[in-house]
């Protein structure tokens, strides 16, 4: 499943921004040059909507922002990883070096959920976060994500 959402365009190996805006602008914009938007606009509108009413940064390094959106062509997720970390508001006021960027089409169900519950089952792991960081290519990340 992992594979489908996350194709080698979409990841990112080392991510510059280091403020929450710029990294999810970063993010989408690897989404539209992989042909997964027909619509930025509204598919940004969709994520930062739902930055707005509770950050995603979840803690432990990683944060998850996601949109449900009718921009969405295809389920896809995007992977960036900051060796600076990014400011994302997160619930431990640290830092962002895993972040993972869920994207649906609205007519999706309830996909995203699915998707944010199966990358918090592995990530809850710090052996994961740790091996996700080290990670030479997009295979080791495939590989990390596809285990347990």
């Amino acid at each position: 499943m992992i594979t489908d959402l996350l194709t080698k365009e979409l990841f990112m190996e080392s991510l510059e921004a280091t403020q929450k805006t710029e990294a999810i602008e970063a993010m989408i914009d690897r989404l539209e040059e992989s042909g997964k938007l027909n619509d930025r606009r509204k598919y940004a509108e969709a994520v930062f909507h739902r930055e707005a009413e509770f950050s995603t940064g979840i803690g432990m390094g990683i944060a998850i922002p996601h949109g449900k959106s009718d921009g969405v062509t295809t389920p896809s997720l995007v992977f960036a990883r900051s060796q600076k970390g990014v400011e994302f508001e997160s619930m431990d006021d640290e830092p962002a070096y895993l972040l993972f960027l869920v994207a649906v089409p609205e007519a999706g169900g309830d996909e995203h959920l699915r998707i944010l519950s199966m990358l918090s089952r592995k990530l809850m792991h710090q052996a994961v976060r740790d091996e996700l960081m080290k990670a030479q290519n997009y295979e080791d990340v495939i590989r990390i994500l596809g285990e347990s």
